[in-house]
């Protein structure tokens, strides 16, 4: 029976397993909706708000019943604990035990969202996973470069806020009353977004803004740059359709040597 359950829960091969897994993920989704609609106001009370709590604990005792089949039938129990998808359908039934002493943490239902990952196993989209993972290595290995630009923008920054605040922050009726309020107005300013709650009065002033302005389109472009950069590194140094770049024979997807000629890849 465990072996049968395992290869139904775990699998996808199996007609069955695959009408678990879509099954599972139609659950989620309704789930996901239900959570959405509850959180407004137009139903927070009365009949419908106590249709969809409801639902909430429907969904809540199928996912906790799911757990410890997993539990269950895994051969090996703390190796799915502690696995990526373990720990996500744990951290996705515990909000509703959780709300009973926070009720604003049922929200965090919402990271059953990350359960939807599985569509890419269900449906064999494992090309695009690949993908996925070439875009984290080529963000893992740019990490260096974005944290010392990171740096460069904060001193950026402070010497932009505490700037303005020397030109505006004895101005009657300006809103740049602190460094720290100046500060705000150069992150909002440099990143492009702007509010508009805080904003120059003097000529000195708007001039700083617009320099400041045109200066964000520059640093926006600059980490996009360097990953851009570093995606296309390492998708030169990837095997080509599953072929060893020196000697051409098949490797396998996660190797990282080849078996014949030891090439790195």
């Amino acid at each position: 029976m465990k072996r049968k359950l395992f290869l139904i829960i775990f699998g996808t091969e199996t007609p069955a397993g695959k009408a678990f897994d879509v099954g599972l993920l139609v659950a989620i989704t309704l789930s996901l909706l239900v959570t959405l609609v509850e959180s407004t106001h137009r139903v927070s009370e009365g009949t419908p708000w106590l249709i969809l709590e409801i639902l909430e604990y429907v969904f809540t005792a199928l996912f906790t019943l799911e757990y410890a089949v997993r539990l269950w039938c895994h051969p090996r129990p703390w190796h799915y604990v502690f696995s990526f998808f373990g720990i996500i359908d744990l951290l996705s039934i515990l909000p509703i035990p959780l709300s009973f002493f926070f009720p604003s943490s049922r929200y965090f239902l919402l990271l059953r969202t990350f359960r939807l990952i599985r569509v890419f196993r269900v449906f064999h989209l494992f090309t695009y996973m690949n993908e996925g993972y070439l875009l984290l290595e080529s963000i893992r290995r740019s990490m260096s470069k974005i944290l010392v630009f990171f740096l460069f923008v904060i001193i950026l920054i402070v010497c932009i806020g505490t700037l303005m605040y020397i030109l505006e922050g004895h101005v009657p009726g300006s809103q740049f009353t602190s460094i720290g309020a100046s500060i705000y107005w150069a992150v909002v300013t440099l990143s492009t977004v702007g509010y508009g709650d805080v904003a120059p009065v003097t000529d000195a002033g708007r001039f700083l803004s617009a320099l400041v302005m045109l200066l964000g389109y520059t640093i926006v472009a600059v980490p996009t740059g360097i990953i851009s950069a570093t995606v296309i590194d390492t998708t030169r140094k990837r095997p080509t359709r599953g072929l060893c770049p020196r000697c051409h024979h098949k490797v396998r997807l996660h190797d990282h040597y080849c078996s014949y000629c030891g090439e790195k890849l």
